[in-house]
C-alpha cells in the first residue's frame, strides 16, 4: 500500500491511531519525510507512506529522511528505525525523529535535568474567548463614544498576536492603542441582566438582528454575552515566525482565541517564566512540540504549549550543548521553511 499524505502524519493527534493501526496490520510500515515541498505551489507539505506484508504486524516504524523527492522504482531506503515504544514516549510524534540521534539525545537529556519543567506544571495555557461576531462585539473608542456605550461594559482586549509588545502589555501600551482609535474594546455583558439603554439600542440595531442569527450567538443564552472572558497573567502567541513570544499582562486585558491565555498556577510568577522563555532549550522545545502551519509559520496548540520544557531555575550550557541546540533549532526551522 502506498499513499501521499500530509506531513501532519508526523505530529497531528490523528496520526496516533492511524500509525498504530497500520503497524498492527502490516509487517513493514515506512514513512518518507521529505524536506523540500513535493508540490511547491501549495503551502501543504507532503510525505509518503509505504506499507507491505498485509496481515502481519510490526513494533517499529521505518523512517526515510530525505531532502528532495526524486522519482524511483523503489521507495527510499530507511535511515532510521523508530520503535513504537519510543514513538509513544515522544508523544506519538515522528517530527522529533527528524533530528539526528545525537541532537535528539541532547534535547532529551537536557529536558530531564533538575529544574526543567513542562510548561503545564507551571501554568495553564488555553485559548481566549470566541465572540461569534468580532466586528460587532469589538469597537473603536470613537464608535463607543458615538454609541454612548458606557466604560463599565467595555474591556480592552488582545485581538491578534501582532498587537503584543515584546515584554509586557502596560497601561501605556493600552493608551497608545486607544489613541490610535484601534478596535480593541470588547462589549462584555457578563453578569448584566439588564443592559444599559444605549447598549440595548446597539443590540437591537439592524446589524444586531443579523448577528444574533450566527451559529455562536444563536447557541448561547443570552446571545449577546460573550463567554470565557477572563484576565490572564500573560499572553502567548499562537502562530509565530521565528519564535513564540510570552508577554506579561500588566494592564488587565482580556484576549480572543487568536492568542493563548496563560495563567500561573505555582509560586513562580510571569517574570520567572519569561526569564526561562529566553533559553535556547525553549527555542528547540517550541520547534519540536509545535508544528509547521505553512508559509514558514510555527503553530502552538494549547496541548503542544503544555509540553514545552522550561529551565525555570536557569541552566548553564556547555559549548557542546549550545552548539547542538543551535544546530537542532536551525534544522527544524528549515523543515518548516522558515527563512
Amino acid at each position: 500500500m502506498a499513499f501521499v499524505l500530509p506531513a501532519e502524519i508526523g505530529h497531528a493527534p490523528y496520526a496516533a491511531p492511524v500509525l498504530s493501526t497500520l503497524c498492527n496490520h502490516f509487517a513493514r510500515v515506512r514513512i518518507v519525510a521529505i524536506q523540500q515541498k513535493i508540490f511547491p505551489d501549495i503551502s501543504e507539505d507532503a510525505w509518503l507512506l509505504f506499507a507491505e506484508g498485509c496481515g502481519g504486524r510490526t513494533d517499529s516504524l521505518e523512517l526515510s529522511i530525505i531532502e528532495k523527492f526524486v522519482p524511483s522504482s523503489q521507495p527510499p531506503a530507511p535511515n532510521k528505525v523508530v520503535s513504537m515504544k519510543a514513538w509513544r514516549e515522544e508523544g506519538h510524534r515522528l517530527r522529533k525523529f527528524l533530528l539526528p540521534e545525537s541532537l535528539l539525545a541532547t534535547y532529551q537529556e537536557l529536558s530531564m535535568r533538575q529544574g526543567v519543567n513542562r510548561f503545564a506544571d507551571l501554568a495553564d495555557v488555553g485559548i481566549g474567548y470566541v465572540s461569534g461576531a468580532n466586528d460587532f462585539f469589538h469597537l473603536r473608542p470613537s464608535e463607543a463614544r458615538f454609541l454612548r456605550i458606557p466604560d463599565s461594559v467595555l474591556r480592552v482586549t488582545i485581538r491578534k498576536a501582532e498587537q503584543l509588545p515584546d515584554v509586557a502589555v502596560t497601561r501605556k501600551v493600552v493608551r497608545e492603542w486607544l489613541g490610535r482609535d484601534e478596535a480593541v474594546l470588547l462589549i462584555d455583558l457578563k453578569g448584566i441582566t439588564e443592559p444599559p439603554a444605549s447598549v440595548k439600542r446597539y443590540l437591537e440595531s439592524e446589524v444586531g438582528q443579523e448577528v444574533r442569527k450566527g451559529y455562536k450567538c444563536r447557541n448561547r443564552s443570552p446571545w449577546f454575552v460573550v463567554p470565557d472572558v477572563r484576565v490572564p497573567d500573560a499572553f502567548l502567541s499562537y502562530m509565530s515566525g521565528k519564535r513564540p513570544v510570552l508577554v506579561r499582562n500588566e494592564a488587565a486585558c482580556v484576549c480572543t482565541n487568536s492568542v493563548h491565555a496563560v495563567r500561573c498556577k505555582c509560586a513562580r510568577g510571569v517574570r520567572d517564566l519569561q526569564k526561562a522563555w529566553g533559553h535556547l532549550l525553549v527555542d528547540l522545545s517550541c520547534e519540536l512540540e509545535g508544528h509547521p502551519l505553512g508559509g514558514g509559520m510555527l503553530k502552538l496548540e494549547p496541548r503542544e504549549a503544555a509540553n514545552i520544557r522550561l529551565p525555570i531555575d536557569g541552566m548553564e550550557l556547555s559549548a557542546k550543548d549550545r552548539t547542538a541546540l543551535t544546530d537542532a533549532v536551525t534544522l527544524m526551522r528549515k523543515w518548516r521553511h522558515y527563512a
